[in-house]
């Protein structure tokens, strides 16, 4: 017998016994249609509420909160409290202004050609209004200082209910510690990649944060979540985080609000900021 017809005999015999492994069963979709049984599996309860997105992925949809549109800072203050440097500090401060109802005063950062700019010394940029789960979009700029690096070029941050901060820093060939470069969660997990543009160019951070809860007993029952793009490309894939952000000592969770203020940070550098806008989830 030819080799040729006999290889493909053994191929033939080879599919045919493969086949009768793992048959395929065949729908009789006549007798089907009489039962009709994917209804079953069909959710027709919900309907997920309409939202018109904006003419590109960068604009704010028709349910989006404006936090800053270039115009005015007028969902903003100047909160009462600094940003603490550890676990008592932070506590206390929470404390403090949940029992103040975050009370604040006008801020004083900058608003040019419609950007702010962090005014060095001018203290933090807090919301005036709470939030919990949020999805944010918000655009930065790391000003060209060649004099500057690691943590003291282009520093700020974006605090999350004010105590748990994606790292806003210029990263591009600019040497730190990876949980402390751009898309970090502040000493706790560094970006999956560097994805800087360079200082004197925009950067956007799209993010997805859900907030921790918590028993009536002051227990974390389940932790903070973070997921974030920077420039299109995922840096922090569902996150858990550990607790609150502290420049000193271990993460560690205190009971809270379940709604607290977005906060950006005043670290001495004219960050700049635009285009911010947030979803309640």
């Amino acid at each position: 017998m030819n080799k040729l017809i006999y290889c493909l005999i053994i191929l033939s015999m080879a599919g045919m016994l493969n086949a009768q492994k793992y048959p395929i069963p065949t729908l009789d979709w006549d007798a089907l249609s009489e039962t009709k049984p994917w209804e079953k599996t069909e959710d027709w309860s919900v309907i997920p509420k309409k939202v018109t997105p904006g003419d590109h992925t960068h604009m704010p949809s028709s349910d989006a909160i404006i936090l800053f549109d270039g115009s005015n800072l007028d969902q903003w203050q100047k909160p009462t409290y600094g940003i603490p440097a550890d676990y008592a500090g932070t506590k206390a401060t929470v404390m403090n202004a949940t029992y103040e109802k975050h009370a604040g005063s006008p801020p004083e950062w900058i608003i040019k050609d419609g950007v702010i700019e962090v005014k060095p010394g001018g203290g933090n940029l807090q919301t005036k209004q709470s939030f919990g789960d949020v999805q944010l979009h918000i655009e930065w700029l790391s000003p060209v200082d060649k004099e500057k690096k690691g943590q003291m070029y282009s520093n700020s941050g974006v605090f999350f209910m004010g105590i748990y901060e994606l790292q806003v820093l210029n990263s591009y060939e600019n040497e730190t510690y990876s949980n402390g470069q751009a898309g970090a969660v502040y000493k706790q997990s560094p970006p999956l990649v560097n994805a800087s543009r360079p200082p004197g160019q925009w950067q956007a951070y799209d993010i997805i944060f859900n907030a921790p809860k918590f028993d009536t007993e002051g227990n974390c029952i389940q932790k903070a979540r973070i997921t974030a793009f920077h420039n299109g490309i995922l840096i922090q894939n569902n996150y858990e985080l550990d607790g609150p952000t502290f420049y000193i000592g271990e993460a560690e969770y205190f009971a809270h609000e379940a709604k607290m203020p977005l906060l950006l940070q005043d670290h001495g550098d004219k960050v700049k900021f635009r285009n911010i806008w947030i979803r309640e989830l």
